[in-house]
């Protein structure tokens, strides 16, 4: 067995469907299995995927297990010579994978593979390549030097900013979204640590993997990644379980650091959490009050583009939800640059606008390659599945 990928899902069905399908054709042709762990979904996940993915091996949790956990059960059970961590909220491109595997077998000394995210806008996520969290950078991080001075090799260290997003180089954490491993360095190093529940399971594994003698690498392979659609990032216990996952990465691999190190790494992570639940509190009494007014967003408008049929569909669903539209019938042989030409258009308005790409008439990594090329603030990607008639964004899904 050549690959194994490994889903861990809670409660994002329909992003898990449509990553699953961009899967399915990403992976065709190759030798490859398909696991997804859910962590006791509320919504029905495995029931509603399952019918569509049946040659995907389910592992329905009766609890939440946690990301490490979940994805050892499943790396336990799997065959693969490499194994992919993939995130539910993720859409990969068809040639993804197939390159990722390609630069694997050329360079025995990589136990771990990253590729370049882009968030819903088009632009890149930061987190595609980030260094080890040690002392110092977490402190330039926290202070703002990181952000002030991007390009230095010393305050830019945590984001690795300063290196070029188009070609391989190698770096220090590869983020958990979407991960590929060795498997021979994972039985080398050992499997994800399931102290952590969720976030910082990465860095301590590409940590490992780096003081097990092998590199961890970035290539500019591009997906999506929605960046946490199945957690609160408001809620208080997102703010206890990342900062709890700071506190263990610290304590197992810095622990043993002079005090004058220790003490303020510690008191600021602390400090942070301790901030941001008083923020959210603070939030919460202001608009329990009536002194908290938030602005009024602007509906979004959307742009429709795909096949006769699926625009027909399109009009319908717009009418049934109410949405403002335009609708264009083309695909990507006769209309390769998408959206582009609009530009001019879109960006005379600040409503955010969703082009919304049939996904049968356009390839996953043509519209990801489309969005990359000139990504717009308030441009976002949108997906339309004719199968499921199901439009997705990372706002909202409507059928």
């Amino acid at each position: 067995m050549k690959l194994t990928v490994v889903i861990v899902n809670y409660n994002v069905r329909h992003y898990l469907h449509q990553c699953l399908y961009s899967l399915r054709r990403a992976i065709k042709g190759l030798d490859a299995e398909v696991y997804v762990v859910d962590n006791h979904s509320r919504d029905g996940s495995v029931g509603y995927v399952s019918k569509y993915f049946q040659e995907v091996n389910f592992v329905e949790s009766n609890h939440n297990l946690g990301f490490a956990r979940a994805n050892n059960i499943a790396i336990r059970q799997s065959e693969g010579e490499y194994v992919l961590l993939l995130n539910p909220d993720t859409v990969v491109g068809e040639d993804t994978i197939r390159n990722v595997l390609q630069f694997m077998d050329e360079h025995q000394e990589a136990g771990g593979v990253g590729v370049r995210m882009l968030k819903a806008d088009g632009t890149k996520a930061m987190e595609s390549r980030r260094g080890l969290p040690t002392p110092m950078t977490s402190f330039y991080k926290m202070v703002g030097l990181c952000k002030r001075f991007p390009d230095s090799k010393t305050f830019g260290k945590y984001y690795m900013s300063y290196l070029p997003w188009d070609e391989p180089v190698q770096i220090e954490v590869i983020s958990g979204a979407f991960c590929m491993l060795r498997r021979t360095a994972v039985q080398k190093v050992g499997l994800l640590d399931e102290d952590f529940f969720m976030y910082g399971e990465d860095i301590d594994l590409s940590y490992r993997l780096l003081k097990g003698g092998f590199q961890n690498w970035y290539l500019p392979e591009t997906i999506l990644h929605y960046k946490g659609e199945s957690t609160q990032k408001s809620s208080f216990r997102y703010v206890h379980v990342f900062y709890e996952a700071m506190l263990i990465f610290f304590r197992k691999h810095y622990g043993s650091s002079s005090l004058w190190l220790t003490i303020p790494i510690k008191m600021a992570i602390y400090l942070k959490a301790t901030l941001a639940l008083i923020q959210m509190q603070m939030a919460k009494m202001r608009k329990a009050l009536g002194f908290f007014s938030p602005r009024r967003r602007r509906e979004p408008d959307y742009i429709f583009i795909g096949s006769v049929s699926s625009i027909t569909q399109c009009r319908k669903l717009a009418r049934k939800k109410g949405l403002s539209g335009e609708f264009i019938v083309a695909n990507e042989k006769v209309r390769p640059e998408g959206h582009l030409s609009l530009l001019d258009e879109i960006t005379t308005s600040k409503t955010i606008k969703y082009i919304v790409y049939d996904i049968e008439a356009y390839a996953f990594k043509t519209i990801l390659d489309i969005f990359a090329q000139q990504p717009v603030e308030n441009v976002m990607i949108g997906t339309y599945n004719p199968r499921t008639k199901t439009i997705i964004t990372a706002e909202e899904i409507l059928k």
